[in-house]
């Protein structure tokens, strides 16, 4: 392959390395005002969304999952997995396979920005 082959080939995808990052670099924050949501509570509002979304078979993140950060069954497991759980709610990555509402969504992104209470 010649010199010139390669140096387009890689100026190519370092274009689109760099397009497909720049989305955005925030994990999704940007639009986000968590002062006009109210204060969601873990039991309310947060566990019963990730429940029926997330952890509602083994392929995603049910007990026993080994998917990302694991099972999310717990308050404790959902509190360590917050930040991962965060951008990937932010980025709409997940849930796989179904989208949550915007209302969802701002549930669990202001739980998590206002500290992911056990309340």
């Amino acid at each position: 392959m010649s010199v010139l082959k390669s140096f387009t080939l890689l100026t190519i995808l370092v274009l689109v390395l760099l397009v497909s990052c720049s989305k955005d670099n925030d994990g999704g924050s940007s639009a986000l005002d968590c002062s006009t949501v109210t204060n969601k509570a873990f039991a309310a509002d947060v566990n019963p969304i990730i429940q029926s979304s997330c952890a509602s078979s083994i392929g995603c993140h049910a007990s026993g999952s080994t998917n990302g950060p694991g099972s999310l069954t717990s308050y404790s497991a959902i509190f360590n997995a917050r930040t991962a759980i965060r951008s990937a709610v932010a980025s709409g990555l997940m849930p796989q396979g179904s989208t949550l509402s915007t209302s969802q969504k701002n549930s669990i992104l202001c739980w998590i920005d206002n500290g992911a209470l056990n309340n």
